[in-house]
Formats: C-alpha cells, structure tokens, sequence
C-alpha cells in the first residue's frame, strides 16, 4: 500500500506539471460570486537554465509545420557535371549541410531540408513554415557555399605577442574581424576526409589541396607558425586551428577534441567549400495559414470526438475499471501535449493524426489487461489476484503488439536517410507522433491505470 501511495504522489506530480506546460499562451479566467470576482489571463512558463556547457530554452508552444501554419515550399536542384562520380554523394549532403546551416541562422528553427533523388537528378527539398519574406530566404539558400581561409592581421598579431610577453598565461579573445582573407578559398582546396591518429585512435580531420593550392598554404603556413588561422564558411568560422609547423605538402590535419560525429560534421562543412555545387531553385510553392487553421480545428473536434467514444466504450463495456482507464487516458493526454512542447515536435496534419491513433491504441493494453482479469475471476481467484495476474501475463501480448508497431515507426521515420525508404518530413512526423503516443501509452497504461486500480478498486 505504502508503494501504491508513493505511485499515486508520482502520477499527480507528473500530471500536475503537465497540466502546466499545457497552458496556452494565453488563457484568461474570469469567475465571480456575489464580491468575489477573478479576472486574470495566464500562461504557460517559460524554460531557460544552463548547466555549464548544457543550455535548455523552450518557450512551451506548439511548434507548427508548413501545412498547419503556412510558409514556404522549395525543390532545389543541383548542378554534378563538375563533380566526380565518387563525390557526387559527399557534395550533395555537403550541400544540403550548408543549406540547414543558413536556413537556421536565418531563423526557421522548424525547417525541413532533406536530399531526394529522382530521374537522375540529386535534387534538395526545403521547408520554411512561417516564412513571410519568400525573396530573402530564396537569396539566402540559393547561393553555392564560399569557403575561404583567413589569417589575423599584422597589427593583431603584434597585439598578441606583447600580451603573451607581459603574461605567457594570458589567453586570446579574438573576433571574427580580427582574421582577414589570406586568397585560399574552396577551390583550392580538393577534399577533406575524417582520418584516425595512429597513436591514440582519435578522430581527426585531413584536408589536402591541388596544386595551386598547396603553394598558398604553404605560404600561410610559413608565416603564421604559433598563430591560428581560421577556415569560414559563408562568412562564419568553422574551425580555428593553430598553426604549428610550416605544411609544404598541401597536406594537413586538423586535430582537437574530435568525436567521431564532430569529425565528420567539420569535413562536411569543409567540403561543402571544396565542392561548391551550384544550386537552381526549380520549383517554389506558397501554402497559406488559412488552410492549416482551418484544418487545426477540425482535427481537434475529431480528436474530442475520438476521445469522447473511447471514453464512453471503456465506462460501457467495463464499469469501474473502465473509468480508471478513462482517467489513464486523460493523463496520457496532458503528457503527451506536454512532451510535444518540450522535445519540441512539429506538428503537422499528419502528426496530428499519428495522436489521433495512438489516442485509440492508448486503451488496447487496458483492454487486454481487463479480459484477462475476466478470465481468471471466472476462475474463481480473488479480484487481486485477478487483476495482479492479468497485468502480469497480458504483458507479453502488449509487448510485442508495440514493438511490431515501433519497428513500423522506425521504418517511416527513416532515421539513417537510407535512399530506398520515404523520407518525407510529414511522414517522418505521422511516425514521430505515433511512436511517441506508444511509449507513453504504455506508460498510462501499465503504470498509471495499474496504481489507480490498485489504490481505488475494490470488487464488491
């Protein structure tokens, strides 16, 4: 009993801050009884603390897709007969890279860019939901990436001797005005590859050049032994090495604390310069927000329709349990909307019906679970017994009935972007959607419906 009441603090802890996270932006609550009058318009909090290195900021809305709030559909094409067979692959996500990278500092956190392959053609797909200056983000995506490295100037290096003669100890704060263009720019650079130091197995990254190119370098090098220079892509610095020793081969490695993930993100960003691509815009829709609205509301009613029946069904075929499970699934609810906001998760039309899905789905192991609860009071053992062995022994069934659905969801979400699978952005959302609702289906389901039972079900 003692556990039961600890559970039952854990469930109301946890449907409580849901329910606070659920707020909308702004919810006004008006009450009054003869001179006691509220009137007062709340909303849901704001997240923004930082561990050291860690940062986490939600500002707890609902994040909506291209087809629920409008914006901007492009289908980019890019131009290979410049690039290698080999290569084609690397530039082709190099570029899709670079176009991520200028589509967030542009600010549309809740794009999609993916890459997609058809008749032949290596083609870019970019989403920008909320996007109102159509011409600017086209400006903004549509130019080949500019790689160029970049070496301080004379009279900051003198600065930074003289510091470093007062105080060795002392460390640089450099900007990015304090670097200026050296003339070695992407096309001098040929290629640059995730490599493995021999020594201790870490992560690196190699670059070389063609011919010209390794006589600018070398150059560079010569002349900034003990000082960084800076690699910029699209005007930002990617990675500042230091130099330590004069490169004469066209051959150098960046090394640092790598990881594997880091390593590769740096060649791509670096190759994205190596291997400019240039882009043309073959096709560009505008979908407007009056449809997402209007389509938002819809789905919502159905939802509370969906809601309501299984509501209904649950109280109807099984009593008592049945509302307990009832109140399981209104805490799935708040938790679920709760975790959109936080992680956060788009939300598209097709999303929204994943939730609708998984809503219904949410009550099977309830379901399942209160058949064989039946099965055993006929029986005759006690109401629990019953009930302990029919969570117990129907948590095979549900197992493998979720995962067989999680590996559908892993398959429509297609993590790994395998070239053979869908890799739309909506489906990706339906499967999201969906595999999130069974996880926490079977969390209300097993968990919260199992306590709530336990603490209020008594069998007369």
């Amino acid at each position: 009993m003692k556990n039961s009441r600890l559970s039952i603090w854990l469930i109301l802890l946890i449907t409580g801050i849901s329910l606070v996270i659920d707020l909308p932006k702004n919810f006004p609550i008006k009450f009054q009884w003869r001179n006691f009058k509220i009137d007062k318009t709340i909303s849901s909090p704001k997240i923004d603390f930082s561990l050291g290195s860690f940062k986490f900021k939600r500002d707890l809305e609902i994040k909506k897709g291209l087809d629920l709030q409008g914006g901007a559909h492009l289908l980019l094409e890019t131009d290979m007969k410049d690039i290698s067979d080999e290569d084609k692959e690397t530039a082709l996500e190099s570029a899709k890279n670079v176009i991520s990278r200028r589509v967030d500092l542009y600010g549309v956190g809740e794009s999609i860019v993916q890459t997609a392959k058809t008749e032949g053609k290596s083609r870019i797909i970019v989403e920008l939901p909320g996007i109102k200056n159509i011409n600017e983000a086209i400006d903004l995506i549509g130019k080949t990436a500019q790689l160029d490295f970049r070496e301080l100037s004379q009279e900051k290096k003198a600065s930074l001797s003289a510091s470093l003669e007062q105080d060795p100890s002392v460390k640089s704060n450099l900007q990015i005005f304090d670097f200026i263009p050296t003339g070695l720019t992407g096309k001098d650079l040929k290629k640059a590859q995730v490599q493995f130091n021999q020594q201790n197995g870490e992560p690196m990254v190699g670059i070389n050049f063609n011919n010209e190119g390794v006589e600018k370098f070398a150059e560079i090098t010569k002349r900034n032994i003990g000082y960084q220079v800076a690699i910029f892509l699209d005007g930002l610095p990617v990675t500042v090495p230091t130099v330590n020793e004069p490169i004469l081969t066209g051959e150098a490695v960046i090394s640092g604390t790598f990881d594997l993930k880091s390593a590769k993100k740096l060649a791509i960003q670096l190759n994205a310069g190596a291997l400019p691509v240039p882009i043309k815009i073959v096709e560009q829709k505008t979908i407007g927000a009056t449809l997402g609205e209007d389509s938002i509301k819809k789905s919502v009613r159905a939802g509370l329709i969906g809601l309501l029946m299984v509501v209904l069904f649950m109280v109807a075929c099984y009593g008592r349990l049945g509302f307990l499970a009832d109140i399981g699934l209104v805490i799935y609810g708040l938790v679920t909307l709760a975790l959109y906001k936080l992680i956060p998760i788009t939300l598209t039309l097709p999303g929204i019906a994943g939730f609708l899905l998984s809503v219904g789905m949410a009550v099977d192991s309830n379901i399942l679970i209160f058949e064989r609860m039946k099965e055993e009071m006929w029986l005759g053992k006690p109401a629990k017994t019953a009930m302990e062995l029919g969570f117990g022994r129907a948590w095979d069934s549900i197992k493998d009935a979720n995962v067989c659905t999680l590996i559908t969801c892993f398959v429509l979400f297609n993590p790994f972007n395998w070239g053979f699978l869908h890799t739309s952005g909506m489906v990706r959302g339906f499967a999201l959607t969906l595999a999130l609702g069974i996880a926490i289906s079977l969390f209300t389901g097993i968990v919260v419906t199992r306590t709530l039972i336990r603490f209020f079900y008594k069998k007369p």
